[in-house]
């Protein structure tokens, strides 16, 4: 039987060459491409390579392959524009196997246009020509490592920062100039820290940082939390559907105040929880802006959204404030395309698809170009705040101020309007029309018969008489740009706009009833509510612990664990296993950048329970000033000055009272396997194996150990040295996982007959 099992060994490798990887599809799209292939039996592992554009077998990060069940799906990131293939390689026993090239694939250019861009600013991580800058670091965030994912931050408060939220925390200073790029993995609940429910990116303007939130492939979902942006430069969203936020500023993503150069593109905007007014059935904000500068959004898909941009509130001045909105496909959503205050707004080549209220509308001093955009059945495609149709009473053919204001009685800016295709609205009136009344005051737009056209200033808004300030054709502040043809931008937005090639979520609206009702679509409302990933498991990412704990980060290195903030989980956790009294009187405690309020007392009737599957490291957070004891695992330990940290064997802890204290914060942080020296990463001794009826899992005391597929389903677990029967487990090749008494892992493989 031994020599048996050594023939099975060196014939392994020589069956996994005859595998070959059966490609789904292959596509280039927006600076990336992707992959999708049949799982292959005997696999273990995929490598996945790129070539092209003067690369030669770039090997991809494990964290882009990931298995959805039925197939397995690799993307490449930050390519420039160019012809590439992708080259998929089984790997079993740690050997590769016959690899399987994709056909040519030709990948695009970013729209890199807008205000964002100005003044030679590129916003993000990227270079222009799509690369990932120099020096970046590059983070893979997944369910399991959200909360685990660690970096040394320069300025920080404490290193290393743990948990993604820690992290922009520590950039929070502006004083780490690496390129920082997070890239989102699968659908991605909350994280254990947020702020007020919501990812804060700031940066303090720093004008040397820059900033890329990203999500991989075409299901990156950001689900139930928002996205806030406030005192920062250079950061970039791109490639992330969000749905289901219920911060409380309430805004999908948003920019709070302070920022420039700017980016959101390729992003899918759905329903967020509903808020307390009338108006946020839908959630509140989908992507809005205020108090920010030198911004772009580009190429989103809004999905019925009820107010989809807001833009300023409390500026008050129309200096210095310049944004661009261009390829957005405004999908059935209802208002707000943008809803402009003070701002000098770029409005070009979007698409708006059937929306109930009305398109953009200018108030406050603004000045809106509006440019080769396509309205299809929008209601209302410019209003100008009290003046026109926004007054106009259809019933009895007169301005009723008092009650017809559409969307707001503030006073008007004014709307520059050329080349924009209309079909299916209810009113529009160009700056004296004839068939109007008085059109030279109760006018939407002023409509151009060329982009370079001036608009008067004595063209003004009948409340405020606010004029125009022709930023658009000032060549001290307008980009260059081509515009597309209304059609043609309609086809580019439908082509382009939202994730990778439409995102993983479809829906179809009925037009009949979609365009012209506001009110929620219930059958959406409840998808999105019940929307689960159909990803099963990421290459590369550690098996989660607890509350999600697990995975894998870069740059500055990574530990996986879980981590407990008392002031914002209280007593719950699904890791910890917590009993005892809280309190919020026992003073403040500032770690890691977090505010920490309230703690668990540690008294005699305190009990904090948990088990470890491979060697940790545990931190307590106490009273800065607190010294004195605490009982781990039956021994008292000393604390001094607030902190303490202890290695753990893998095992069953327990804390408890050593003498009174308060205790805010844990964490429990498993060392990373790269650390790990390969004399170390020993197989386990497996037989018979082949096996039939029964196995047995050799090793030099009892452990437990676990059987999976090779697509990473857990099929059984049983203790070495003992056998455990087969009978019930499928013919085919199994992977064996185990953590040894010092908590590394070991390995072996089991064929099963």
């Amino acid at each position: 039987m031994k020599h048996l099992f050594s023939l099975l060994l060196l014939l392994l490798p020589l069956a996994l060459r005859a595998q070959t990887v059966a490609v789904l599809e292959s596509a280039g799209w927006l600076e990336s491409a992707y992959v999708r292939w049949q799982p292959v039996a005997t696999a273990q592992s995929y490598n996945v390579y790129y070539s092209g554009a003067g690369v030669v077998d770039q090997k991809l990060d494990n964290q882009l392959i990931r298995n959805y069940g039925s197939y397995y799906r690799a993307d490449a990131l930050g390519l420039a524009p160019g012809t590439y293939t992708l080259k998929i390689v089984p790997v079993v026993a740690g050997v590769e196997g016959t690899a399987t090239v994709t056909s040519s694939l030709s990948v695009l250019a970013q729209d890199r246009t807008g205000f964002a861009f100005s003044n030679g600013r590129v916003p993000g991580a990227y270079n222009t020509n799509g690369t990932v800058k120099s020096n970046a670091v590059i983070l893979y965030i997944t369910q399991n490592s959200k909360n685990t994912v660690s970096l040394n931050v320069t300025g920080a408060t404490t290193n290393p920062c743990v948990g993604l939220q820690t992290i922009l925390d520590g950039f929070k200073k502006g004083r780490d100039a690496r390129p920082l790029l997070i890239r989102l993995v699968g659908q991605i609940t909350d994280p254990s820290y947020l702020l007020s429910g919501d990812l804060v990116i700031e940066n303090n303007n720093f004008a040397s940082s820059s900033i890329t939130l990203e999500g991989v492939g075409n299901d990156a979902v950001a689900d139930g939390w928002g996205i806030r942006i406030k005192n920062a430069s250079n950061v970039e969203i791109r490639n992330i559907g969000t749905m289901n936020c219920d911060s409380d500023e309430g805004d999908n993503i948003g920019l709070q105040q302070d920022n420039d150069y700017i980016w959101v593109h390729n992003s899918d905007f759905f329903y967020g929880h509903a808020g307390s007014d009338p108006d946020q059935v839908k959630g509140d904000g989908a992507l809005d802006a205020k108090r920010s500068t030198y911004v772009t959004f580009s190429y989103n898909h809004f999905w019925d959204t009820g107010k989809s941009n807001l833009l300023g509130l409390s500026e008050t001045s129309t200096q210095g404030l310049y944004i661009t909105y261009h390829h957005n496909w405004y999908d059935h959503s209802d208002s707000r395309h943008p809803r402009v205050r003070f701002y000098s707004a770029h409005v070009y080549n979007n698409y708006y698809d059937g929306n109930a209220k009305y398109g953009a509308g200018s108030t406050e001093g603004s000045s809106v170009f509006m440019e080769g955009n396509y309205f299809r059945n929008c209601k209302y495609p410019m209003l100008t705040s009290m003046q026109g149709t926004d007054v106009y009473n259809p019933a009895t053919q007169a301005n009723d101020y008092t009650n017809m204001p559409i969307f707001s009685k503030e006073d008007g800016g004014t709307i520059k309007a050329f080349d924009n295709y209309m079909n299916g609205q209810q009113r529009f009136v160009p700056y004296g029309a004839a068939g109007y009344p008085n059109s030279t005051a109760d006018f939407d737009a002023y409509v151009v018969a060329t982009r370079a056209q001036v608009v008067p200033s004595t063209v003004v808004s009948a409340y405020g008489r606010n004029s125009y300030n022709n930023f658009d054709t000032n060549p001290a502040v307008m980009y260059t740009y081509t515009a597309d043809g209304p059609a043609a931008a309609q086809a580019k937005v439908m082509l382009y706009a939202g994730r990778v090639k439409g995102g993983d979520f479809q829906w179809t609206f009925n037009n009949a009833v979609d365009d012209a009702s506001s009110a929620i679509n219930t059958p959406l409302q409840t998808a999105l509510v019940n929307y689960q990933t159909g990803l099963v498991s990421v290459q590369g990412d550690a098996p989660a612990t607890g509350g999600g704990g697990g995975g894998t980060g870069g740059g500055g290195g990574s530990t996986s664990g879980m981590v407990h903030n008392f002031t914002a989980s209280g007593t719950t956790s699904t890791f910890y296993t917590i009993t005892g009294n809280l309190s919020t009187s026992q003073g403040t405690v500032v770690y890691n950048g977090l505010n920490l309020t309230q703690c668990l007392k540690l008294e005699s009737s305190t009990n904090i329970a948990f088990t470890t599957t491979a060697a940790a490291t545990l931190t307590l957070v106490f009273n800065d000033a607190f010294s004195g004891t605490v009982r781990i695992d039956g021994t008292n330990q000393t604390v001094s000055g607030g902190r303490f940290t202890m290695s753990l064997p893998a095992g069953a802890h327990q804390i408890a009272k050593g003498t009174t204290a308060n205790l805010y914060y844990l964490s429990t942080a498993y060392a990373p396997l790269a650390t790990r020296q390969p004399q170390d990463e020993l197989a386990l001794n497996v037989y018979p194996n082949p096996a039939a009826g029964q196995v047995l899992v050799a090793w030099k005391s009892k452990q437990v150990f676990s059987l999976y597929t090779v697509a990473g389903r857990l099929v059984k677990t049983g203790f070495t040295n003992q056998p455990i029967d087969l009978q019930d487990v499928k013919p085919g090749v199994y992977l064996i996982r185990m953590q040894d008494e010092a908590g590394y892992l070991r390995t072996g493989r089991l064929l099963k007959q």
